[in-house]
């Protein structure tokens, strides 16, 4: 099949013009996503503080835009597949920051969870949109491994350029500014990518089936919310129905591509070893760093009592390894082989994770920070090489749905090691002991904890807050040590899944 759609590759097609300043709005789009998912983890303390959400509704202003890009990511990358992914990249651009001004002026939590839904209903369609784009840009493999590891990094860098900038606007402004500072990134993404941008579709995609794409946003959400929900409150028969409809849903979705001329999205793909091994090491490597960078803004201030800017400072070692390597991912990778690079990259974020259970309240700099560089690197080394195994292991026509199901895997990673692992953290957290008098809020949360003690006597309040941030590090302990197993078990099904597989394949 794969013979027959690859179209022929001329000279100038690989040295195509303006390729490069195309590359530089395309990872202005993903700095626009990761920029948004690192600050609201620095701003959780003060939106608990404003909005005086419960644990759970919490964990849902977290989670609720993975669920929703989850859901929806492979009907956006089939769509841009038809309709034309610079169409759909520049429309997905206009929406995420003009929907970014919900997020910032919500007045309940229930708002902040709706206008976080519709944020995820924007993401979904541009980070298919902009992969996809790569791979119809950059024809030579060598340069399509570069264009990927600088898409990584600068997802990475994301991760800086959002706590820092973050931390200084919490410092001067209220916490609906850090979403502010999408529009001025939208509006620059927009008005240079229509003049930069080429637009590429699917030549003969068929239609957009809707039946699809409703199983799919069924199926996805039902999935992920039955797991939140069993983690955070034990296994229900309302769960289980929740669960069990999303997953008939799933199974719905999936024969119903096996029976379409032109599904929104081919299961053959999964026949490939490299493409469902890259895939399934991208969930679970997700699934298990996602607890800890949810809570570990809280961590640094809340419990070490750092402001917002120094909380954002002290998170800086995994941007920059996460840069590093994934601007060195590809070359690593073809010296050595693509599973040494994959595995060795998920081991190392495996015990960077375990080194974090020794955590306490007094623990220093040096560990923490040498534990994010490792997680850094290691992230930055597998995400990039299994981006690019995706990608190189499927026809430039199916590029967009194949980018879809990368993403989906990390959207979906990270929504159930929120829910999985965030349910460990607060299930800990629950349980600390309180003196008499202590309000019920302080239960639900270290932010609401931190809010009660204002309304408590000193001596009091200071206890409180000492049990309740004991109990707070506990969990986050408990938490690392179940991610640094899922890791260390992801890095052996990586070796033995992706033995073999090389970056430029195209079959």
């Amino acid at each position: 099949m794969t013979s027959t759609l690859q179209p022929v590759i001329t000279p100038e097609a690989v040295k195509r013009p303006g390729r490069w300043l195309a590359l530089s709005v395309l990872v202005l789009a993903v700095l626009l996503v990761a920029v948004d998912a690192t600050v609201l983890g620095l701003a959780t303390p003060y939106i608990s503080e404003d909005l005086a959400p419960s644990g759970t509704q919490l964990l849902w202003i977290g989670d609720v835009y993975s669920f929703v890009i989850a859901g929806l990511l492979v009907s956006m990358g089939s769509l841009g597949d038809r309709v034309g992914r610079k169409r759909i990249l520049l429309g997905g651009a206009t929406a995420f920051g003009a929907i970014s001004v919900l997020n910032a002026y919500a007045t309940t939590p229930e708002a902040m969870i709706a206008a976080r839904a519709l944020l995820g209903v924007a993401g979904a369609t541009l980070m298919p949109a902009t992969l996809a784009l790569i791979r119809n840009i950059f024809h030579d493999p060598r340069e399509r491994s570069l264009a990927i590891g600088i898409w990584g990094a600068t997802a990475s860098a994301g991760t800086a350029v959002g706590p820092i900038t973050g931390g200084f606007l919490l410092e001067h402004f209220w916490w609906g500014s850090v979403f502010l500072i999408n529009l001025p990134v939208m509006a620059i993404l927009v008005l240079v990518g229509v003049r930069t941008l080429p637009e590429s579709r699917n030549p003969n995609p068929g239609p957009w089936d809707l039946p699809s794409v409703a199983l799919s946003l069924v199926g996805m959400i039902g999935i992920v919310y039955a797991v939140k929900e069993a983690a955070s409150h034990g296994p229900a028969w309302p769960t289980l129905a929740v669960g069990l409809l999303g997953a008939a849903a799933l199974y719905g979705f999936v024969r119903r591509q096996l029976t379409l001329p032109a599904p929104l999205l081919d299961m053959r793909l999964f026949g490939s070893r490299g493409f469902s091994g890259a895939v399934l090491a991208d969930l679970l490597t997700v699934l298990g760093m996602s607890g800890l960078v949810f809570f570990l803004s809280q961590f640094l201030q809340l419990v070490q009592g750092r402001r917002p800017l120094e909380a954002g400072l002290a998170e800086l070692p995994a941007a920059v390894g996460a840069v590093a390597a994934g601007l060195l991912a590809g070359r690593a990778a073809r010296r050595f082989s693509v599973r040494a690079v994959v595995s060795g990259g998920l081991a190392a974020i495996g015990l960077a994770l375990a080194a974090l259970t020794v955590v306490d309240r007094s623990t220093g700099y040096p560990l923490l920070g040498a534990a994010l560089l490792v997680v850094g690197v290691g992230a930055g080394l597998s995400f990039t090489v299994t981006s690019d195994v995706i990608l190189s292991s499927v026809p430039k026509e199916q590029a967009g749905a194949a980018s879809a199901v990368s993403e989906t895997a990390y959207e979906l990673g990270a929504a159930l090691g929120i829910a999985v692992l965030g349910s460990i953290v607060t299930g800990v957290y629950r349980d600390f002991p309180a003196p008499p008098g202590t309000p019920e809020g302080a239960h639900e949360s270290l932010g609401g904890a931190t809010q009660a003690a204002s309304t408590m006597p000193t001596a009091q309040a200071e206890t409180m807050l000492n049990s309740a941030r004991d109990a707070f590090v506990n969990g986050l302990s408990v938490a690392s040590g179940v991610g640094a197993a899922v890791l260390l078990t992801t890095a052996a099904t990586a070796w033995l899944l992706l033995k073999g597989q090389r970056l430029g394949n195209t079959g």
